[in-house]
């Protein structure tokens, strides 16, 4: 298959690659040193589950520099969708199946914006990946997954067989019947996860540990499902007990990006994760008092550092 890649980060990064070394034409959008690192040497991957990597010259740095594709990958931040969307219906790739990676459950929204809704598929993935330096990826456990479906009836052969690609590329991959509940469910837990991380400075061991701070992360939960439950999406009334559950799982230094983006003094996807709940709870008339704090805790750091006012 032709694969454009649209954002060369860590998860963009690991999973074109491994496209790439399955022998598919994979074409990264790169910028700066990270798209000069893969012209000279191609794109690198350090894993668990073994090393590998791109040819060297496989980026541009625009998407208008796309040539035709099979598929289109959506690997950007979240503030960069818009953009995205309206720079691809420009591009030779216009016409091929979109697949956002991204997080949150705005994403395929926005793109319906500017790409026909019969392009696009629902999907999400798990991996924890980093730009290690510029042309080097890190994977750091061996999760690494894809969970994939159709929006439409009409999509399902095209679901089902970008699945088949992916597994015999060496990407655990799955076809959901029920993709945006599925989105829904990552969101649940990643709005948990970032709100509680990011505005207590800590790793999950240390908030799961304290009787306020565990209620924080599971208040934060039950709240977005309850507007996902609003929407007409069926997640269990007791989803949000489960996912703290599946906290309690994980390692005692697990964060979140938004937690390293913060630290970094790097933009938040805050409007997309705790203030895209307080957003969307506006529009369904109910109440997220927990995430509308974190929202307006985390305010000043939206665009990054701040300066001293």
């Amino acid at each position: 298959m032709r694969i454009a890649v649209i954002g060369a980060g860590g998860v963009g990064g690991y999973f074109g690659a491994r496209l790439a070394a399955a022998g598919h034409e994979v074409t990264f959008v790169a910028r700066g040193k990270h798209l000069e690192a893969i012209h000279r040497s191609g794109l690198s991957v350090h894993s668990p589950l073994g090393e590998f990597h791109t040819s060297p010259a496989s980026a541009v740095p625009s998407i208008s520099d796309l040539g035709s594709a099979d598929l289109v990958l959506i690997a950007v931040k979240l503030w960069d969708t818009e953009v995205v969307a309206e720079q691809l219906q420009a591009s030779e790739a216009r016409q091929a199946p979109v697949l956002s990676l991204q997080n949150g459950v705005h994403k395929d929204g926005i793109l319906r914006r500017h790409v026909p809704d019969d392009q696009i598929l629902g999907g999400l993935c798990f991996i924890s990946a980093f730009i290690e330096k510029p042309g080097v990826i890190t994977h750091n456990s061996s999760l690494q997954k894809i969970v994939l479906g159709p929006y439409h009836a009409s999509q399902r052969s095209i679901s089902a067989s970008l699945v088949g690609i992916l597994l015999d590329a060496g990407i655990d991959a799955e076809l959901s019947a029920d993709v945006e509940k599925a989105i829904w469910e990552k969101f649940v837990f990643l709005v948990g996860l970032s709100a509680t991380t990011t505005t207590i400075r800590q790793p999950i061991g240390v908030i799961r540990s304290n009787k306020r701070s565990r209620q924080l992360l599971y208040d934060v939960m039950a709240e977005a499902v309850a507007l996902a439950q609003a929407t007409g999406v069926r997640l269990d009334d007791d989803f949000a007990g489960a996912q703290l559950d599946f906290c309690d799982t994980l390692p005692v230094g697990m964060t979140s990006s938004m937690h390293n983006d913060l630290e970094k003094g790097n933009r938040l996807e805050l409007p997309w994760l705790s203030a895209g709940v307080v957003d969307l709870a506006a529009q369904q008339n109910i109440a997220v008092p927990r995430n509308r704090t974190v929202s307006d805790i985390l305010a000043p750091y939206v665009l990054g550092r701040p300066a001293d006012g």
